[in-house]
């Protein structure tokens, strides 16, 4: 089975419609979303509603729990984002669609184990919250061998916004060092971390997605239309322009 895998969105309408239109190139079975399908972007009404339409599931990220609930250790930028984004949802004027919308957002599940992946946001420590960064192979090893600890074999994570696979080795192994294409071993455990669809920093601005099978994990890198988004930030008088500008730079 052909997975593709989206993560952390944030509200930018444009990036995932490049994302879905190149899945639909792919020959995939299915596509899942990691979580933050809101937060910092301009447009979160359109973008839950097509992950709704075209994910068969979709995880709980933070900026998600902070919309819903409230935007708790957020920066200022973040928090007033997330407020400006909840009063998006509270204005629309159809019941039904309004209904629907909230009712998706209330089913956001924190984990999923799904065909041998446990499927958190963050990490199975904290799944929503906690950050696995690419030297945490490196600096961090009690951290790593407590997150491999809580996995049999394979987990697929987001939050960082920064795409690339983990091994119990340690070791991370970003996408250009594999040419794009990571190919696991069955002596190993791994972690995969797809990237953003929508606020990448990783210092490449393009759009980051992957596509899953049973051999190996594939990257892409896709350009969308970064200045139409920094607009439509720009107009959003509680949108921080900063949201919108460090998206030319991938950070």
């Amino acid at each position: 089975m052909r997975t593709a895998i989206i993560s952390d969105i944030h509200a930018n309408l444009e990036a995932l419609q490049v994302v879905l239109d190149h899945i639909e190139g792919q020959k995939v079975d299915r596509i899942i979303c990691l979580g933050d399908v809101l937060g910092y972007g301009p447009n979160p009404v359109e973008c839950v509603d097509l992950v709704a339409e075209k994910c068969e599931w979709s995880l709980l990220g933070n900026h998600d729990f902070g919309v819903l609930y409230e935007p708790t250790n957020f920066n200022v930028a973040a928090e007033q984002a997330a407020y400006w984004t909840r009063a998006q949802f509270e204005a629309e004027q159809d019941k039904v669609k309004a209904t629907t919308r909230w009712e998706f957002l209330g089913r956001l599940k924190v984990r999923v184990m799904d065909q041998g992946y446990l499927c958190v946001h963050g990490t199975p420590r904290r799944p929503i919250n906690e950050y696995l960064f690419p030297e945490d192979a490196i600096n961090s090893p009690v951290k790593m061998q407590q997150i491999f600890d809580r996995i049999e074999t394979r987990c697929m994570v987001g939050h960082t916004h920064v795409p690339g696979v983990f091994t119990d080795e340690p070791d991370f192994y970003p996408p250009g060092d594999v040419d794009g294409v990571y190919k696991f071993r069955d002596d190993e455990k791994v972690i995969i971390n797809p990237g953003s669809v929508g606020q990448p920093r990783d210092l490449d601005p393009r759009a980051s997605y992957a596509i899953l099978n049973e051999e190996s994990v594939e990257f892409f890198r896709l350009e969308y239309d970064v200045e139409a988004v920094i607009g439509k930030i720009k107009e959003a008088e509680e949108l921080s322009d900063w949201l919108g500008e460090r998206l030319r730079e991938g950070r």
